[in-house]
């Protein structure tokens, strides 16, 4: 059968997680910490993005397994209490980021309408999850061409509007004058790193992949490089044309609010609308991903059996993947929520380089590279961590619950089901 994916599917695959994620959901928080130096930030943030990918490409493709991150803690920490709980961990941070994503989906749609009631968000944001859910269902494939389609279009509204923003930026708003200190360009790295973290997903395409071991990583560098430049340059064009204060008034949709000085009501609308599509395909492309993590843990025992049983060309896992993300969607605060999130997958990924450390013959990667891919993890964490102590310590909390809580359902799992996570793939 022919593969769905090539390098610019699974690019594209990747930019649609990343891009939703990103520009329309975190510019306006990381803003209000950075300032007009925010961009600096996405610079380092996609560094780390590209030392994370590059070790993530080298173990998917040493390891190829729909499960992605989950495959490579068991062959790094084999079939352990540890392992199988930061599987766990993984899983249901990605649930949470889809029902932040949709939540935004929820807040643009609503206020392109004139809404700004609870109920009106929240009927876009489960319609959005529902009906890619529909879409998942259907197959990779699917997947794969709705992808290219929605990316397309948006990429295409954003770059035209980063271009004709630049022509109006007023250099006041990025004069060195109005720059905060150095350090809070540290602070906001962690929500700038967020905002790349869909780049994971192209690890999950690597089974309907065509020839991995040469697409692989270019698919992942040219995914991840462009989101970079992207990022950067719509920083820049958004702090130049809207004043700071503004962007933390407006930060659930500051990128839309944005365009108003420059093509008025229209640009709003047009901005708000290619919103739309880019946390759609958000939902989508890690939609696809939780669903491979859930069928893997399943199938090697971690997750309910009910997440293997297959429907059309997905799996039962999908569905119930998509009845937990509702009541984050419906009744809980995201905002909080999903800076655990991003902490989490901080972690996550922190802990995944160095158990890659211990795999490096297999994997043949750069050992240096690798090395710098767990430091960079692990210092936006802390640094995070930090920020977080200072503004608001129930981030700590929530962070110390988590991980008592994954440890605690890991545990109920091998009491009762007497099944644990293991490796499809074995070592050569």
């Amino acid at each position: 059968m022919k593969k769905a994916f090539n390098v610019i599917s699974a690019a594209m695959l990747g930019i649609g997680s990343m891009v939703g994620a990103g520009i329309f959901i975190v510019i306006g928080e990381a803003g209000s910490i950075a300032g007009n130096i925010v961009w600096l930030s996405f610079v380092v943030g996609g560094i780390a993005a590209l030392l994370s990918g590059y070790s993530l490409a080298k173990l998917a493709i040493k390891y190829p397994s729909r499960g992605g991150i989950v495959e490579y803690l068991v062959q790094s920490y084999d079939e352990g209490v540890f392992s199988g709980a930061m599987s766990v961990l993984f899983y249901f941070a990605q649930l949470i980021v889809i029902a932040a994503v949709a939540k935004s989906f929820g807040e643009y749609g609503a206020r392109l309408f004139g809404f700004d009631s609870n109920f009106i968000i929240n009927l876009f944001a489960v319609s959005i999850v529902l009906f890619f859910t529909f879409i998942n269902l259907v197959g990779a494939s699917i997947v794969a061409k709705s992808e290219n389609i929605i990316v397309a279009i948006k990429l295409s509204v954003l770059i035209l509007f980063t271009i004709i923003a630049f022509f109006s930026i007023k250099m006041d708003y990025l004069s060195l004058k109005e720059m905060p200190p150095i350090n809070n360009m540290f602070f906001a790295i962690g929500l700038t790193f967020f905002a790349y973290q869909g780049f994971s997903v192209i690890t999950n395409t690597v089974e309907d992949m065509q020839t991995p071991s040469k697409n692989m990583l270019k698919a992942m560098f040219l995914a991840i490089g462009f989101v970079m430049l992207l990022y950067v340059a719509t920083s820049i064009a958004v702090l130049g044309n809207l004043p700071l204060n503004e962007i933390i008034k407006s930060k659930d949709y500051a990128l839309a609010e944005a365009a108003k000085p420059i093509l008025g009501d229209i640009g709003f609308k047009v901005l708000a609308i290619t919103a739309l599509l880019a946390t759609a395909s958000a939902i989508n492309a890690t939609l696809y991903a939780v669903t491979e993590i859930g069928y893997t843990l399943a199938k090697d025992g971690e997750l309910p059996e009910i997440y293997e049983y297959s429907i059309f060309n997905s799996t039962e896992g999908l569905i119930v993947s998509s009845i937990l993300i509702m009541p984050m969607v419906l009744f809980f605060n995201l905002g909080e929520i999903t800076t655990v999130a991003a902490l989490s997958v901080l972690f996550i990924q922190g802990i995944v380089h160095i158990g890659h450390l211990k795999l490096i013959k297999q994997t043949k990667a750069n050992k240096i590279l690798v090395f710098f891919a767990a430091l960079s993890m692990f210092f936006i964490s802390a640094y995070t961590l930090y920020y977080n102590y200072l503004h608001d310590k129930n981030i700590i909390l929530y962070m110390i619950i988590t991980f008592i809580s994954v440890f605690i359902i890991e545990a109920l799992f091998r009491i009762i089901t007497k099944r644990v996570v293991t490796k499809r793939c074995q070592k050569k």
